[in-house]
């Protein structure tokens, strides 16, 4: 299994974090990729994410919070399921000295993420 983060807004407006994992060896029913790269040192302030997405971290390694304090950090390798669309969002900043290279993987709409939460979030 993959380390992953599901990123989604609650019935409170916030967003909120559950970690888990993704089921590999299984396949997603995807609709585009985008790879990107951001300077070392970045952040990005209060933001949504815009479509329903994987966000596969390849180098740089990265803290997020939720406006209610949820904090947790991707490493490479690791996958971030960004469905919150709506409500107060996330930001995130980098935390080591090396760009933040990732790609965006934009998966078909009612696609099975294959996203299995940590046995300690299970309800969400």
């Amino acid at each position: 299994m993959i380390r992953a983060y599901r990123l989604y807004t609650g019935s409170d407006g916030n967003s909120h974090v559950v970690s888990g994992s993704v089921d590999g060896g299984k396949l997603v029913e995807a609709v585009s990729i985008l790879f990107k790269e951001t300077p070392a040192h970045s952040s990005f302030d209060w933001h949504n994410d815009p479509i329903p997405q994987y966000v596969i971290t390849l180098a740089g390694i990265l803290e997020f919070t939720t406006v209610g304090g949820e904090t947790f950090t991707i490493h490479p390798g690791e996958v971030l399921l960004a469905v919150d669309h709506t409500g107060s969002g996330h930001k995130w900043r980098l935390i080591n000295d090396e760009p933040w290279i990732r790609a965006y993987v934009v998966f078909k709409e009612g696609a099975d993420t294959r996203f299995v939460p940590d046995p300690a979030h299970e309800a969400a």
